[in-house]
């Protein structure tokens, strides 16, 4: 049923993390996740007449397509109760194996309560994600395959945590037979319940859990697999989201295949826990254990891996609102790359700018705060603020004040769309060419990942001096386009 999945060394993130590290391909299994195992091995051993009737099962996402794939090579029926704000994609993924969908409640808890009033209601069977001997069992065959297919020493593995179930299993057959090998469970720092239920000694429901890494946002660890991780789990590791990103892209580099954020959580945690003990040549092994991801989250892991990796720096920086002060404050930066920059007009006295930084880790963070203060502007880091990277890096901007005469700030601007090359010195020259006169009143930038930036420039230029302006554009060799008349410009800008 479930494939003997691969335990392959990673060259590139064992030469980053200096220990040699292996993936086991878990997402390389028929629906892309570890869960078909627990599910087959629960419903296998069901009696002839349990089948008969059917099986149950409450999920938004592996489970379901595990119980979906597992019933129907099995031949019994099997009903899978989703939350309504479940994805279609994955809706349809479900429905596509055969199995009854029933759409119920905007939470899992809710699809959860509507599954076992069924269950008791049609005579069916429930199948657990986690909180079943069974289904423990099944997920615990990864420790089996991990022992056997590499015999010499290991050090550490790696394991995502949800409701506990994976890592009950893995932990149960491995401390076994290799009790010196250390099981290292890995959480988001939004979703920690296995972390804090083993600090408390008892379990521990929270209130709330992130939901980026949905396949692992449990409230609330299961009670077998509790018991077992107090006795065998040797430590858990947090990460968050940016780790997680930085995760999925560095596997996607290494294999070419894209990760789910849970399933990119042990790479994650292996990552956080060699940066934390300073282990050098040690064998590490993480599971990989999904590859369900939707397709409109992939721009945000894009922009999130940097910060992730320590190469990007967030700052808000407030620089007086005259000719010149843009142009300092991009001197101070250096030859650094900027990877992002946004900065609408505030008053007659000051501008914030909301930038963002290539950098080569937390050191140099603080050293660009250090020298822009010593040039007197203003600075804060927001690389750690998650509502900072989230929201107001989308927000900054809109329409321009006034002055008490009723004049806006932004009179006599003309807009411009430009393509700067993706290159260290691209933003100087412009500005170097540009007159000091010349007010620039908005400035918007990304990095969409291309050999060329997108730039929007809002200018004030008097018109008199608009024949100087049109030279500078002309000899300044970058393709730009006027967007004065821009319909969504004029309505959300002016």
């Amino acid at each position: 049923m479930a494939i003997l999945s691969p335990l392959e060394l990673a060259p590139l993130l064992s030469a980053r993390l200096g220990n040699r590290l292996y993936l086991k391909r878990e997402d390389l299994q028929p629906v892309f996740s570890f869960k078909l195992r627990g599910a087959y091995n629960k419903m296998a051993g069901l009696p002839a007449h349990a089948l008969a009737r059917g099986v149950i099962a409450a999920s938004a996402g592996n489970h379901a397509q595990g119980v979906a794939l597992a019933a129907s090579r099995l031949g019994c029926k099997a009903v899978i109760v989703m939350p309504v704000t479940t994805p279609r994609i994955k809706v349809d993924a479900v429905a596509a194996r055969g199995a009854e969908v029933v759409l119920r409640g905007d939470s899992y808890d809710e699809a959860h309560a509507h599954a076992r009033v069924l269950e008791k209601k049609r005579k069916l069977t429930f199948v657990h994600p986690y909180d079943d001997p069974d289904v423990i069992a099944g997920q615990g065959t990864i420790g089996l395959e991990i022992l056997r297919q590499h015999t010499g020493p290991i050090d550490a593995i790696f394991v995502a945590v949800g409701g506990g179930g994976m890592i009950a299993g893995i932990a149960a057959y491995v401390k076994r037979l290799r009790p010196e090998v250390r099981i290292v469970g890995v959480e988001p720092v939004d979703a920690d319940a296995m972390a804090r239920s083993l600090k408390a000694g008892r379990r521990v429901k929270l209130d709330h859990v992130g939901l980026f890494a949905d396949g692992v946002a449990v409230k609330q660890v299961g009670k077998e697999p509790f018991r077992l991780a107090r006795r065998l789990v040797d430590e858990m590791v947090l990460v968050d989201t940016d780790a997680m990103c930085a995760a999925i892209k560095a596997v996607f580099e290494e294999t070419r295949v894209v990760l789910e954020p849970a399933g990119a959580l042990a790479i994650a945690g292996a990552r956080a826990w060699a940066e934390k003990t300073g282990a050098r040549d040690k064998t590490l092994v993480a599971v990989a254990c999904g590859a369900n991801t939707n397709f409109d989250r992939l721009r945000f892991v894009a922009e999130q891996a940097m910060l992730g990796e320590g190469r990007e720096a967030i700052f808000a920086v407030t620089i007086p609102e005259r000719p010149g002060s843009f142009k300092r404050f991009c001197a101070t930066l250096g030859a650094r790359n900027v990877t992002e920059f946004n900065y609408r007009i505030e008053n007659e006295d000051i501008a914030h700018v909301f930038c963002g930084v290539e950098v080569t880790g937390p050191d140099e963070r603080q050293q660009i705060v250090s020298a822009l203060r010593r040039k007197g502007i203003a600075a804060v880091d927001l690389t750690d603020d998650d509502m900072a990277k989230l929201h107001v890096r989308h927000m900054v901007g809109g329409h321009p004040p006034r002055t008490s005469a009723g004049r806006s700030l932004a009179r006599g601007e003309r807009l411009y769309a430009f393509e700067f090359p993706e290159r260290p010195g691209a933003l100087m020259r412009f500005l170097s060419r540009m007159r000091t006169d010349w007010n620039i009143s908005l400035f918007h930038y990304r990095n969409h990942g291309a050999d060329y930036g997108r730039v929007l420039v809002g200018i004030q230029v008097r018109r008199a001096e608009l024949r100087d302006f049109q030279r500078f554009l002309d000899t300044l060799g970058y393709p730009y386009t006027e967007e004065s008349r821009n319909p969504a410009y004029r309505l959300f800008l002016v």
